[in-house]
């Protein structure tokens, strides 16, 4: 009998780190995710890239750093992260820039990805 194959799941992360709290619980999904083992990638694309920089401030609008929350990814097991290579130039952000490690991928890469992707959460 044949081991059942688990199902891939992509969040893609769209929006800029503020202005709503669709980020926020964006992160959420992908920290409970992690921590029930869930086999997914999270992926930055256009201004989601932002999420990403270092050395964001968020106190004078009073809310929690996105930078600060995603750079504990990793302690939740989330270990696929990715970010769309064309937003990076677009604004003008090195990898070294991101608060933690990724997997930077060209356009040619992504349309595989989310193509073949069993699920597929956009926020």
């Amino acid at each position: 009998m044949s081991t059942p194959q688990r199902k891939r799941t992509v969040i893609v992360m769209r929006h800029s780190p503020y202005g709503s709290s669709l980020t926020r619980a964006t992160i959420d999904l992908a920290l409970a995710m992690g921590a029930f083992e869930q086999d997914f990638d999270l992926l930055f694309m256009g201004a989601g890239v932002l999420q990403l920089l270092t050395d964001q401030d968020s106190a004078e609008i009073g809310v929690r750093n996105a930078g600060k929350v995603i750079s504990s990814l990793p302690l939740y097991d989330v270990e696929s992260v990715l970010v769309d290579a064309d937003a990076l130039r677009r604004y003008g952000i090195a990898a070294s820039d991101l608060v933690l490690p990724a997997r930077v991928l060209e356009a040619v890469e992504l349309h595989p990805l989310l193509s073949e992707a069993d699920h597929l959460v956009s926020c």
